[in-house]
């Protein structure tokens, strides 16, 4: 199975985190804490790639910009 490394982005948001990965549109999630966030957006990204493979839609190349 391929390695993908995507940049991500955790902010404070309310009483939890927001989390979202910039170069997969959609790709979103939120936890109570940083923690649960780092674990809920790898799985976002996990859902998310191999969604879009199914539907035989080009997975972007991870970014660090």
């Amino acid at each position: 199975m391929k390695q993908f490394s995507f940049r991500t982005i955790i902010q404070k948001d309310g009483k939890g985190y927001h989390g979202f990965v910039p170069s997969l549109p959609g790709c979103h999630t939120y936890g109570n804490s940083i923690a649960e966030t780092r674990k809920n957006i790898k799985e976002a990204v996990t859902g998310w790639i191999e969604a879009n493979q199914e539907l035989g839609w080009k997975i972007p190349h991870p970014t660090l910009a």
